[in-house]
């Protein structure tokens, strides 16, 4: 090494010749003085010298070191240049104050020379100054071009300054490695690999250099900057290395300067983006680089010594050890294991302390804080080959979250191989990252936002399957919250307008805002579940038949099975709660069957439920019926909606064969046939069933396009094939139709005789196809004065009313005779969030019923609520409003409650408290005060009152009591627990509170409780599961949709989004083609055709019969919730059996849900009736109640032998 441990040589050096012999190294090490060292001086002029090799031996013979020519040249490259800049600089400015009285005076002359010119022209310049011009800009283009070249603007530039960074990486690499060696040592150039690599970075350095002198504006402070003391102090160093023969480690430490620059070089990258990371690469930067360069100066002093003591107080330290050294300095630990001995290593010391204790104490803390600022989940997405993901985004919160999951991930559906991947702008908890690190295999979480396009590229939204948007549904501002889904709708449509997004809506109106954007298309898989509408749809169709909210909301969740051994009622409930909804396209064996042919096999044979199809009209679109009735054929590809306990159950329908599973009775040996037959290709199938449309041979027809004959492989999966022919099946299948023998056991083929197979058998609900409708039925029906739909002819429409034509007091509610209607008891205020009973009101107004089977509809609440509300309403006919508040019983008793068909008690307010378990208490107290309730024998009491004459609804005989509306009610209701209720609640846990004699746990969830299988309970949180449901599958949304709504169509929406209100329209054959289709009801077992089956009958039975004879499809049982006691009970509670298997006994007072036709007979008698009522509607307040005690002219229209109306009723069947 220099001084201490530096290398002691006993020979002579020579210029151009240096050779070491280690041989002789022991025997000179011991020779220090200079007569020993005299004694070994050969002649000057040998060729080869051998010189021995020490530690403590100098390269020449005098011991003279040459640090000083390294350092020397390193001080005259800095101070040569500084001097000959200033120089410039001064004569540049005597100069300029010089000449610049002359230039004024011949600037004086040019003018007067100029002036006195006749002509005016000015003289040309001289040549002297075109030169200086053309000198000018000839500087003036290479300081530009070496601008640009060490700019970071262009590609070029950019790839110098990294290259520049790169080798001055590798120079202080190259340093790390001789750091090892002496400080001071002989080395031929030609022979040292690392002394030549140095020197050719030093050498593009130095052209470097140049580059940045010239494109410098300020010479003097470019010769100042960092970067140029660190390539004086370390470039000319080299080039006399080169001609010494001889390296001095010296001051190349300072290439680690160069370092701070990595910051900017990775931003010239594209690397760093935010200003943390770019700040926390900075810090870094500048620490290590302070921290490398100090080390590098103890390094030097400590190992060389003091000069001033003849480099003799020297220690060997290595570079290592004084990086340990200075940090434990900066740190002020100072273990005392490593210290400075030099003098100049102390005074360096002293003055290091001082700024490496303020840069340690100030940007170490700021370093950590950026580092744990650090978003923990800020990375990015990486797509795996093969596998779907999808974002989930909105509000993501730990019971959001699990609810999704839960149904997302369900061991029922088939193999999830789809990762989801949650985007939200807040961390998550502890407990939502349990949740996550519990389904890590399938599940990621990154924070971050999608009105970010950096953050939807982090997530890969552009590969994504489809993105999911949960809404809050416990917001205090419904519509802010929709407001953001719909920003976050925008947000991610602009950066990707092709994926599919799936989007939580609260308010039915704020879905009209959807169709404002561009991209957003609902054919192609977007959809808005729209909660108020689903919530409050369901709501209505309990009001149709009682228990059915429940049931719709255990199909479209996935529910696992629990067995109990019990006989209790909670078996046979759990046994329906696991039945699930799903879609499955039917096989080629059901071509051209009608759909009750097909249904009825689907249950006997393959025990599966399906209750509707996707038809394909002739011009291509597609349209969901849901039991469309026998005039309807299966078509090849026809997607059937089936209700099954499994995905695998449902693959039966696609694997069915007539050939080869005609005789297996276990439908569990129902899989893939194995028979084989030609298959034709799905484009000749189609291209031939596409020119029988069209009329043209298949050589002119032009309808198939290539690009369809390029998606073969797609067609093929989108239509599979069975393995036997359509024509065969078809002909084989005729039978089946027509002969195919009842399905009942022999025991009820004697119970019900030679009874009919036909549609027409019963004269009451005598069926029709829609194409087949008699003209005289649709004129009568047509009106062209009177607008009795709206402009679709989906729904019932008056004239709009005036709030106060509708409103009755206590006195003219209690006088007016209200039976079987509905009462919806609203909490709401002036403040209070719109919750639209739009949405209510509508599906009990659709079209597919008669006007007289209307129920009316009584509004008790606050006027101010309800005059906000109006404006959605005012255009529904049988609309009343009692002001008031649901909490009176006097407002209560003057509605009539007891008499009603359905109480819905609704809040609005329930989401402006934070105390959860207090949301419902407005709810809940309405709903206990009515059960607590005591009434006299009002039928009685009305009877006796009105001459004989009964309420509509109440006497069989009454041509108002329609079989839509119900079973045969009790003689009288005396106690407010036993009025059919049903009551939204917001928090979950708070089902414990409606019921008091029920034993439910307050952990139980909200399926498992007795007020939700009983369908008096209903929670918005069931339709979370609708994400999951919507997204595997989205025809289940439009059937849950279709089923609920009463008929809503995308077309509808549009409508409403124009106007917001619903227009009246002329019937007309299209409109009143829009009544034909199916609706719920209730069949009760106490009477009417099936009532030999309520007594030990088999619900396959009951379920053949009824699609043979009525072309009515059952799907469920509304039973007593005792009715498997042998004792009898008085409870009247009812729950929901969905699905129930074919042998499943009935017992007399089970409902029957089913899927009902439109009966266009219904309305034939009550035709002037409903004319008469209809046209009075905006005319009178009191008879806007319709329910008023009738005239003396409708009361002669009735039957008038109470013998023959019931012989006549015993023939029909009664409806709830």
């Amino acid at each position: 090494g220099g001084g201490g441990s530096g290398l002691r040589m006993s020979s002579n050096i020579h210029a151009n010749h240096l050779s070491l012999d280690a041989s002789s190294s022991s025997s000179s090490s011991s020779s220090s003085s200079s007569s020993s060292s005299s004694s070994s001086v050969h002649e000057p002029k040998m060729d080869a010298l051998i010189i021995p090799v020490t530690m403590e031996v100098p390269c020449d013979s005098r011991g003279q070191r040459m640090w000083w020519a390294f350092l020397a040249s390193s001080m005259v490259t800095f101070f040569g240049g500084l001097f000959i800049i200033l120089l410039w600089r001064t004569l540049k400015y005597l100069w300029t104050v010089c000449c610049h009285c002359g230039g004024k005076t011949k600037e004086a002359q040019k003018i007067n020379n100029g002036s006195s010119q006749a002509d005016g022209t000015l003289k040309p310049v001289d040549e002297k100054e075109e030169a200086v011009a053309a000198e000018v800009g000839w500087m003036t283009s290479v300081k530009d071009w070496a601008g640009v070249m060490i700019s970071a603007q262009t590609l070029t530039g950019r790839v110098l300054v990294v290259l520049v960074f790169a080798l001055s990486i590798g120079a202080l690499v190259i340093y790390f490695i001789d750091s090892s060696n002496p400080i001071e040592s002989c080395q031929n150039f030609y022979k040292d690999f690392t002394l030549q690599i140095d020197m050719a970075f030093n050498v593009f350095f130095l052209l470097y250099f140049g580059l940045r002198f010239i494109a410098a504006n300020d010479k003097l402070w470019f010769w100042l900057e960092v970067n140029s003391v660190v390539d004086f102090f370390t470039v000319p160093p080299v080039f006399v290395s080169v001609y010494l023969n001889r390296s001095w480690l010296g001051l190349r430490f300072l290439r680690a300067l160069r370092l701070i620059q990595f910051s900017e070089i990775l931003q010239f990258l594209n690397i760093l983006k935010t200003s943390n990371s770019i700040k926390l690469v900075n810090l870094l930067s500048i620490f290590i680089s302070t921290w490398l360069t100090a080390a590098g100066f103890i390094h030097l002093v400590e190992n060389s010594g003091d000069p001033w003591e003849n480099f003799q107080n020297n220690q060997a330290l290595t570079y290592w050890e004084c990086v340990y050294l200075l940090m434990v300095t900066m740190s002020t630990v100072g273990y005392g294991d490593v210290y400075a001995k030099t003098t100049l290593g102390r005074l360096f010391m002293v003055f290091f302390i001082l700024g490496g204790l303020a840069m340690f104490a100030s940007y170490v803390p700021e370093i950590i804080e950026l580092i744990g600022n650090r978003k923990k989940y800020g990375g990015s997405y990486s797509a795996v080959s093969g596998r779907k993901h999808i974002v989930v985004c909105g509000h993501i919160t730990l019971e959001s979250v699990s609810n999704f999951l839960k149904d997302f991930l369900h061991k029922d559906r088939d193999d999830v191989n789809v990762e989801i991947v949650f985007l939200h702008n807040i961390s998550p908890n502890l407990e939502l990252e349990a949740l996550f690190k519990r389904h890590f295999t399938q599940v990621e979480f990154y924070q971050g936002s999608v009105l970010n396009p950096h953050d939807l590229a982090r997530v890969k939204i552009e590969s994504a399957d489809a993105c999911l948007i949960l809404a809050n549904k416990y917001c205090a501002d419904p519509d802010a919250e929709d407001a953001s889904n719909i920003m976050r709708v925008i947000s991610i449509k602009n950066y990707h307008p092709k994926i599919r997004i799936i989007t939580q809506m609260l308010q039915y109106h704020n879905k009209a805002h959807l169709l404002n954007i561009p991209s957003w298309n609902w054919k192609e898989g977007d959809d808005a579940i729209c909660l108020a509408e689903l919530k409050l749809g369901f709501i209505a169709q309990s009001c149709l038949a009682q228990g059915l909210s429940t049931m719709l909301a255990n199909l479209f969740s996935m529910r696992s099975f629990i067995k109990i051994e019990e006989d209790t009622w909670q078996k046979y409930y759990l046994e329906g709660v696991s039945n699930e909804m799903y879609t499955e396209y039917l096989s080629s064996a059901f071509v051209g069957l009608s759909f009750p042919t097909v249904c009825e096999l689907c249950f006997v044979k393959l025990k599966l439920l399906m209750i509707a199809i996707e038809y394909k009209s002739a011009n291509r679109e597609s349209r969901i019926l849901i039991n469309p009735g026998n005039h309807l054929k299966i078509q090849e590809g026809t997607l059937g909606f089936f209700i099954a306990s499994d995905a695998k159950e449902v693959k039966r329908a696609f694997f069915y064969c007539k050939a080869c599973h005609d005789d297996i009775t276990d439908p569990k040996r129902i899989k893939k046939c194995g028979c084989k037959r030609p298959k034709m290709s799905i484009y000749k199938r189609m291209r031939r069933a596409c020119c029988f449309d069209c009329g043209r041979s298949e050589r002119d027809c032009s309808c198939m396009s290539g690009r369809v004959r390029g998606n073969v492989d797609t067609l093929e999966r989108a239509f599979p094939l069975s393995s036997v022919s359509v024509n065969d099946c078809s002909t084989s299948f005729r039978a089946f139709e027509d002969e195919q023998p009842s399905t009942l056991s022999p025991k009820k083929k004697q119970r019900n005789g030679g009874m009919r197979n036909s549609p027409n058998s019963s004269p009451k609900l005598m069926r029709h196809d829609p194409l087949l409708i008699p003209g005289n039925d649709q004129i009568d029906n047509m009106d062209s004065n009177v607008k009795k739909y709206d402009s679709t002819g989906m729904f019932h429409w008056c004239a709009p009313k005036e709030i106060e034509k509708v409103i009755l007091t206590r006195s003219e509610a209690a006088m007016t005779v209200l039976s079987g209607h509905v009462v919806v008891c609203i909490f709401g205020d002036v403040s209070s969030a719109l919750i639209g009973l739009r949405n209510l009101v509508m599906p009990l107004r659709a079209s597919n019923f008669h006007y007289h089977e209307l129920k009316h509809i009584v509004f008790v609440g606050s006027i101010e609520y309800l005059k906000r509300e109006w404006e959605t309403l005012h255009n529904f006919p049988k609309v009343s409003i009692l002001p008031g508040t649901p909490l009176s019983r006097a407002d209560l008793r003057a509605v009539n409650i007891n008499l009603c068909d359905m109480c819905v008690i609704l809040s609005a307010n329930q989401n402006n408290i934070d105390d959860t378990s207090l949301q419902d208490k407005e709810c809940i107290l309405a709903s206990l005060n009515i059960k607590s309730m005591q009434f006299d024998d009002s039928i009685g009491v009305l009877q006796a009152n009105s001459q004989g004459f009964t309420p509509p609804g109440m006497d069989r005989s009454s041509p108002d009591n329609s079989p839509v509306h119900g079973m045969l009610r009790q003689p009288s209701i005396t106690t407010g627990v036993n009025i059919p209720i049903i009551t939204e609640l917001v928090n979950d846990t708070n089902v414990q509170f409606l019921d008091q004699d029920d034993d439910d746990d307050p952990d139980t969830e909200l399926y498992l409780t007795q007020p939700f299988a009983c369908g008096t309970a209903f929670a918005v949180s069931v339709l979370d599961s609708l994400m999951s449901a919507t997204y595997f599958n989205d025809n289940i949304l439009t059937l849950i949709r279709t089923l609920v709504t009463g008929g809503a169509t995308p077309e509808l929406e549009a409508l409403i989004a124009e106007e917001n209100a619903l227009r009246g329209g002329y019937s007309t054959p299209q409109t009143l083609a829009n009544r034909d289709r199916c609706r719920v009801a209730q069949l009760a077992l106490l009477d009417g055709p099936f009532a030999d089956l309520g007594d030990g009958g088999c619900y396959g039975d009951l379920f053949c019969k009824a699609l043979k004879t009525y072309n009515m499809l059952c799907f469920g049982i509304y039973r007593l919730r005792d009715a498997h006691l042998s004792t009898p009970s008085q409870c009247t509670k009812r729950y929901v059996i969905t699905n129930p298997p074919y042998e499943f006994e009935l017992v007399p007072t089970d409902l029957i849900f089913c899927l009902m036709q439109f009966d266009h007979n219904a309305g034939q008698s009550r035709a002037s009736l409903s004319h008469s009522s209809h046209s009075s509607q905006s005319s009178s307040k009191k008879s806007s109640s319709v329910h008023s005690i009738p005239s003396t002219a409708n009361r002669q229209n009735r039957p008038k032998s109470r013998e023959s109306r019931d012989k006549q009723n015993r023939k029909e069947m009664v409806y709830r």
